[in-house]
């Protein structure tokens, strides 16, 4: 549900917006690692989501809305798949010595349950495959070499998150953020607005605040 839910939400809401929601990850890492691995939160953790909190809820906020909650499929998804990245990284540290492979299965078995899934659901109702099946030439190398870039990358999560704190993983993948924002608004995918903007520097502020007891203490 991590990469596929991020991918679905881009495609149907606004690019920044979704990308930040997505990478909402340490605060749910917070939470996770404390109910799975037994690591409390020290008081900087504390605040430091609830400054997180404090930017989800500039992001959610749309005009004329009284409240900043979720709006539509894209937020949801966005969200989900977060939580589910975050909780993908608390659980290879903590089944880091189960055998790579068994890891492996279990993360792509997931994968392709919850790809397959979401699929289907998508063309209930539609009756696009006579389509796709035309045009295979078009889009098959492309899904070809999408799939082999998944595969390398989520090898390289597997190998990182078993051996790295989950906070110093999610701080990590946020490298995307700047980039997915940076290149949205340049291209004109994406009319971020104020609120996002300033929900976004906290999310980011949270974000790489966690990074700080990892240098005080070695890694």
């Amino acid at each position: 549900m991590t990469n596929i839910g991020f991918n679905w939400a881009v495609t149907l809401g606004d690019v920044v917006r979704v990308t930040l929601l997505f990478y909402l990850m340490p605060v749910w890492s917070v939470g996770l690692a404390w109910w799975l691995l037994g690591e409390r939160p020290t008081r900087a953790a504390l605040a430091r989501l609830a400054i997180a909190l404090v930017g989800l809820a500039l992001v959610l906020q749309r005009p004329g809305a009284a409240w900043p909650l979720p709006s539509g499929a894209a937020d949801y998804l966005a969200l989900l798949g977060g939580a589910s990245f975050a909780l993908t990284n608390v659980l290879l540290r903590r089944w880091r010595d189960t055998p790579p492979p068994a890891r492996v299965l279990a993360m792509f078995g997931g994968g392709f349950a919850t790809a397959t899934g979401l699929a289907l659901a998508g063309l209930a109702g539609a009756s696009p495959l006579a389509a796709l099946a035309a045009q295979w030439s078009a889009w098959l190398p492309w899904a070809l070499g999408l799939t082999l870039a998944f595969l390398a990358g989520n090898l390289a999560l597997q190998y990182g998150a078993a051996r790295l704190p989950a906070r110093v993983t999610a701080l990590i993948m946020l490298a995307e953020v700047v980039f997915a924002s940076a290149s949205a608004v340049l291209l004109g995918a994406a009319t971020p607005t104020g609120w996002t903007w300033a929900g976004g520097v906290l999310i980011l502020l949270a974000a790489l605040l966690s990074i700080l007891p990892g240098r005080r203490a070695g890694g």
